[in-house]
């Protein structure tokens, strides 16, 4: 199982260019899970990420199912650093894949799961941009951005697919069939 980080299992923004303690209907922003001092082209930069809401309880349940991989469009320094966060030692994001990892086409960073695994009929990708799966998108499950809602509970309602797709012989056979479907 592939998973994308950004707007998928985390939304992140960084002092000098997108974050603001105000968001947008004028309420404050909830607290970040975690703050990242990354060096960027030799630059300290500041990132306050943030969690989905369910995601520790999702990335629990998912690792005693599947092996886990992060496929992320984002740079590696951002990537790694958000990803070993994520793992807290545990393990359960073994391979992870960046930027460096995709082919930039038609404005976006495709992301080929073949790099991943060459059996296609057994992985798959979450993923919030269809742009990013359009070489593999029978590979896919389709996943709403997220941005800050706590009432989200878009990760939860992947559990049941997910327990399910253990079980079946090609990913594909099931995931094709929903390709529009955002969940």
């Amino acid at each position: 199982m592939v998973l994308d980080l950004d707007e998928t299992l985390v939304h992140s923004h960084h002092i000098g260019y997108a974050y603001s303690l105000i968001g947008s209907n004028n309420s404050p922003m909830m607290a970040p899970d975690f703050v990242l001092t990354l060096c960027i082209d030799k630059q300290p930069v500041k990132f306050f990420v943030h969690k989905r809401p369910h995601l520790d309880y999702f990335l629990e349940v998912v690792s005693q199912w599947y092996d886990l991989a992060i496929f992320t469009a984002s740079m590696e320094i951002y990537g790694s650093a958000v990803a070993d966060k994520l793992d807290l030692n545990r393990g359960i994001l073994k391979d992870r894949y960046y930027r460096q990892h995709c082919t930039f086409s038609f404005g976006s960073y495709m992301k080929d799961l073949s790099n991943v695994h060459p059996d296609l009929s057994d992985v798959f990708i979450v993923d919030n941009s269809p742009g990013a799966y359009r070489t593999n998108p029978e590979n896919a499950i389709p996943i709403k951005s997220w941005f800050s809602d706590p009432t989200d509970t878009a990760l939860l309602n992947l559990l049941p697919i997910l327990d399910a797709l253990r079980f079946t012989t090609d990913v594909r056979s099931v995931l094709s069939r929903n390709l529009h479907s955002r969940w």
